[in-house]
């Protein structure tokens, strides 16, 4: 290496180091990834888990079955460990995880309009498994598929190709999901694609969220920031009118720090609470704070960027008690909070919306980075 190759592998090294949102390919980054078998399928396919630990001791728990998120392991502010992402305990209860606890969605993430959206003058159909609604990819979506794993030194990578016509969806679309965990406490997510014939995309992770530990009551005492000034209002079946509403001085307003639960009053709606899109301020596809999360009593904070223009907030509407989680806990309503970076809901259907299309020669990318902290 001569004197400038070595000063502009120098440079590159500090501009990474001193990003905060950057994941380091420096040896200091390297954390403790291990793999364990996991369980079965019904079809005979081989299930891993793949551990993460960084010098830090935060843990992430990766399964390739649906390229999921089963574990997130985050100290509070007296240094205690919990677990803070609702899941199951073994591969059985991820096989239906009818709520998409952890897993990544799609290929088209969140709702399409009656389950019909028109590209390049063609109709197509897809299943409605939300009411009228086409939601998270359909019947048998990207959450229940087994994806190829290779793991490094610094994570994960995820792969699975969806052949043209899975889900109703045109072209053959081959996606990597990347998951980063690094020594600044942060679980990174780089997401490609690409596709031999026009199709929609949107694609995210489905963690569901209790900073005071999954299973430990609800989050409506949280503190949520969300940086957006603008959301997406939905009709009675969720799905965005098409405009795009100030949220100023409404009940849809976090761009201070408020308690999730402050407002749900005059929420109205059944079952009640938030499962809508906010309309992020900064939407030029750099990385960006989205959402900044704090549990008063742990002391425990989530901040979110993303590259995505939107952030989808529900707050477990549906959840009734009926679904037992880790240690057999219910979960009931409100016991946890998603925050889903993406592209607005039926898009495809809506050309006042950033758009979600996909064409050969193209390529999906975009990047989430969840960060752990505790004050």
């Amino acid at each position: 290496m001569n004197r400038i190759q070595w000063w502009i592998c120098h440079v590159l090294a500090a501009a990474v180091l001193s990003c905060p949102a950057c994941v380091s390919v420096t040896g200091d980054e390297q954390i403790s990834v291990s793999r364990a078998a996991y369980g079965k399928t019904p079809e005979g396919e081989m299930i891993d888990v793949y551990s993460l630990v960084n010098k830090n001791g935060i843990k992430v728990n990766l399964i390739n079955f649906g390229a999921l998120v089963s574990e997130i392991h985050v100290p509070d502010r007296n240094g205690k460990f919990a677990d803070i992402v609702q899941g199951f305990d073994s591969l059985e209860g991820y096989l239906e995880n009818p709520s998409y606890f952890g897993c990544t969605t799609g290929r088209c993430a969140n709702r399409i309009a009656k389950g019909k959206f028109t590209l390049d003058g063609r109709e197509y159909t897809l299943a409605t498994n939300n009411g009228p609604n086409h939601l998270h990819g359909g019947i048998k979506g990207l959450n229940k598929r087994v994806w190829k794993a290779e793991s490094d030194a610094t994570g994960v990578r995820f792969s699975y190709t969806s052949p043209h016509g899975e889900e109703g969806y045109p072209g053959t679309l081959s996606m990597t999901v990347v998951y980063t965990l690094t020594n600044r406490n942060e679980l990174r997510i780089d997401y490609t694609a690409t596709t031999d014939r026009a199709t929609p995309v949107n694609l995210t992770n489905h963690s569901y969220f209790n900073l005071a530990g999954e299973g430990t009551g609800t989050i409506l005492d949280h503190q949520l920031m969300l940086a957006a000034d603008h959301y997406t209002p939905v009709d009675d079946t969720l799905i965005p009118t098409g405009e795009i509403s100030p949220v100023k001085g409404t009940v849809m307003d976090f761009t201070v720090p408020t308690a999730i639960g402050a407002r749900f009053g005059r929420l109205g709606g059944d079952p009640g609470g938030y499962d809508h899109n906010y309309v992020l301020n900064s939407r030029d596809g750099t990385l960006a704070l989205a959402a900044r999360v704090k549990d008063p009593k742990s002391g425990r904070v989530l901040e979110i960027y993303t590259t995505q223009p939107g952030i989808q907030l529900y707050t477990g509407n549906f959840l009734d008690g009926s679904i037992k989680g880790k240690g057999g806990k219910p979960y009931h309503k409100n016991f946890a909070f998603c925050l889903e970076t993406q592209h607005f809901p039926d898009s495809v259907n809506q050309p006042a919306f950033p758009s979600v299309i996909l064409r050969p020669g193209e390529s999906y990318e975009q990047t989430t980075v969840h960060r752990f902290l505790a004050e």
